[in-house]
């Protein structure tokens, strides 16, 4: 028993090695509860480094300075999704699209097929923590004022774009 138990951690422990945690953004999102269409929409950022250099004396100031921008920018996918329920798109920190999306859950209760589902939590923020495994993200996002309780929902990777 003990040799099956010690087994199954390092299995275990083995799967959660292949998790990735990673703070991203959402850029978009739709919920419906009867299907549609979703589009990846059109993304930019920009990045600005500024640099400045004062040499100075008792009567004057002399001052050079120098800024680089860099940026990117992701047109509008043509690639769309037949969905339901909620559908958001992730910008990644090395600028790559994650497409997710979350049906109603099963919940049994004894208010029959109509009664038996809940909606996916979703966040009201846009900057998140999002653990990705396979073909599943789970979502997870501050619900308090200091930020110790956490809200959470899995949803189903439908795509990773490029940047």
């Amino acid at each position: 028993m003990q040799k099956v138990l010690l087994t199954l951690f390092f299995v275990l422990s083995a799967f959660s090695v292949f998790a990735q945690k990673l703070a991203v953004k959402i850029i978009d999102r739709q919920n419906n509860e009867t299907e549609y269409t979703y589009f990846v929409p059109e993304n930019s950022s920009a990045r600005s480094n500024t640099n400045v250099n004062c040499l100075g004396s008792t009567n004057s100031v002399n001052c050079s300075g120098t800024t680089r921008t860099t940026g990117s920018s992701t047109p509008a996918h043509q690639v769309s999704y037949h969905v339901r329920g909620a559908t958001f798109s992730l910008l990644l920190s090395d600028g790559r699209v994650a497409v997710v999306n979350c049906e109603s859950k099963f919940a049994e209760h004894f208010a029959g097929p109509a009664g038996n589902h809940r909606s996916c939590r979703m966040p009201l923020v846009d900057d998140i923590e999002a653990e990705f495994n396979g073909n599943k993200a789970k979502l997870q996002w501050p619900v308090s004022i200091d930020g110790k309780k956490i809200e959470s929902e899995t949803y189903k990777i439908l795509g990773v774009l490029p940047k």
